[in-house]
């Protein structure tokens, strides 16, 4: 019985050794693809009631991107009538989304600037940055098109 268990395990060990190289291989096949660095870079101010953000958003390459969206989250809400460039849409009244247009290999920029109005009064808000799609191009290095920032109601331009 117990060469039995043996065997048994021996052959399931085998089975996922040749399981787990075939998934390998597969991995490494989806990464050949269309593959570009997407980054978005820029500022937000918060004054009076009042948010600004200034964002550039990049593509380092390798390939070209035909169109990519950045996804704004805010922790408060935001008044409501306020105009956004034609890109961009509400999701709701914390998220804006926005097309970057096309961005070429190494260089291809997109430039968006909002100024939006808060429902109330707030000390201080969170902006999250995050890129929502890539238009099936891998993006192997996501660190750079993913941001959280902490924006106090000084009027100050923060950084991200």
């Amino acid at each position: 019985m117990r060469g039995l268990r043996k065997g048994v395990l021996g052959v399931a060990l085998a089975a996922a050794v040749v399981m787990g190289a075939g998934g390998s291989a597969g991995a490494v096949g989806a990464k050949t693809g269309p593959e570009a660095d997407l980054s978005h870079h820029g500022h937000a101010s918060l004054w009076d009631g009042r948010l600004g953000v200034w964002l550039v958003s990049e593509n380092h390459g390798p390939s070209d991107l035909a169109q990519a969206t950045v996804r704004l989250a805010f922790s408060e809400p935001m008044a409501g009538g306020r105009e956004l460039p034609p890109a961009c849409l509400w999701s709701s009244d914390r998220v804006v989304s926005c097309r970057t247009g096309e961005l070429r290999a190494v260089g291809g920029v997109g430039e968006l600037a909002l100024d939006l109005r808060t429902a109330g009064l707030p000390d201080e808000l969170t902006v999250d940055i995050t890129t929502a799609w890539r238009d099936g191009v891998a993006d192997r290095n996501p660190r750079n098109d993913r941001h959280r920032v902490l924006v106090l109601a000084t009027g100050d331009p923060y950084v991200f």
